[in-house]
């Protein structure tokens, strides 16, 4: 067995994204479906990871303990990035997506659970191919697996994570591959809307902005104090209320805060474009750190029937996320992009949702509004439906 420590760990993270980026930049079909750079490099890692293992060569243990710190990171900088003008335009479109997880939630179990009986399965075991694993996620997976357990379905936390894995992988597939068929099927672009909100939130740097190690530390400084303050909040709130609210999260809207109440004093303080530095920077160090730690052994021992019900959950997933909510987030470049993070945690899970985003609005354009929506409901508002269904669909099988 060889345990790395956080350093080494951020260096294979730093090298798996880098290696991502290279095999993107030379093999065209990889960039043509924009497939992220660290679901590349990431499940390459992982790979490698499992083959060592599966050999009885040697286990490979990472620390990732520091992966959290640049997931906060990221998404203070995704607030910092917004205004309340944004947050206005966004407001119908937020509580619609909204709902369209709650949705999914539904027909997730209802396609796990009557695949389940079709094939001959404990429902119990369709409910964690469901909503459980897949817009659940491995918390979710690991939270209702061992309740699971208890009710008598042997390894269902086993299925649950194994499920949750299969599903971020195939969240981090296909996502670029829809938007980009979107976008090319209806000649999507940046609106005009989306360029003005851009400019006035600081997207565009303007020529005078000059990035020095005064200023530089004035971003570090405010980035810091929003996810100090935001993480205190979020852990107090989830101590009053007993609902949990994530640390991120709590930075985000934190730094939403801070962002206007800076920009009505000054709006010299902000500056975006080191901002977007940091974000850019940060995403991809904690994005790679997530994918190359997936345990893709715990899929092995998955049976066929397992397999054939999650192919049926990501066919679904396209479908729907074609034919009905491109439609429903109003047939746009925003809709389409939005579309990417749908998939991404609707599979899998937030980071995944950022990663297919990420990677589209570097090739066709930005989309502000996509990147404080889908992070918003996918990481925190999604509960609120996707828990009550699920222990409902628990019960009604017990």
């Amino acid at each position: 067995m060889i345990e790395f420590d956080q350093v080494t760990t951020i260096f294979f993270a730093l090298a798996v994204f880098m290696l991502g980026t290279f095999l993107n930049y030379k093999m065209p079909f990889l960039n043509k479906f924009c497939i992220p750079a660290p679901v590349v490099g990431g499940l390459l890692f992982a790979l490698v990871i499992t083959l060592l293992r599966g050999f009885d060569i040697v286990v490979i243990n990472l620390d990732t303990s520091l992966q959290n710190l640049f997931m906060l990171t990221f998404f203070t900088t995704v607030g910092l990035g917004a205004s309340f003008k944004l947050l206005k335009v966004g407001g119908k479109l937020l509580i619609i997506y909204w709902l369209a997880c709650g949705f999914l939630a539904l027909a997730q179990n209802v396609i796990g659970v009557s695949m389940a009986k079709l094939l001959h399965l404990d429902p119990l075991i369709g409910v964690m191919v469901g909503a459980v694993s897949m817009e659940g996620g491995h918390g979710a997976a690991t939270a209702f697996g061992s309740t699971i357990e208890e009710m008598g379905i042997e390894g269902a936390l086993s299925i649950g994570l194994a499920t949750a894995t299969v599903g971020l992988v195939a969240g981090g597939l296909i996502g670029g591959p829809i938007v980009k068929f979107l976008i090319n099927k209806y000649q999507l672009k940046p609106t005009e809307a989306e360029e003005i909100s851009n400019e006035a939130m600081g997207e565009v740097p303007q020529q005078n902005e000059k990035i020095n190690s005064r200023s530089f530390m004035v971003q570090v400084f405010i980035i810091v104090f929003c996810m100090a303050v935001g993480t205190y909040l979020g852990d107090s709130f989830t101590s009053w209320t007993g609902f949990v609210l994530p640390g991120y999260v709590g930075a985000m809207f934190v730094a939403v805060i801070v962002r206007n109440i800076i920009e009505r004093v000054s709006e010299d303080v902000i500056q975006m474009k080191s901002i977007g530095i940091i974000g850019d920077i940060t995403l991809g160090i904690f994005l790679s750190m997530a994918l190359m730690s997936i345990q893709l052994w715990e899929i092995v021992d998955l049976a066929l029937p397992l397999l054939l019900i999650i192919l049926v959950q990501v066919i679904f997933m396209v479908l729907f996320s074609i034919f009905v909510l491109f439609k429903m987030f109003g047939k746009n470049y925003d809709a389409a992009v939005m579309i990417g993070g749908f998939t991404g945690h609707g599979l899998g899970a937030t980071p995944n949702a950022i990663a297919n985003m990420d990677a589209v609005v570097s090739k066709f354009g930005p989309s502000r509004k996509a990147f404080l929506i889908v992070p918003l409901v996918g990481a925190f508002l999604i509960d609120v439906f996707a828990v009550p269904i699920i222990i409902t669909t628990i019960n009604l099988f017990s």
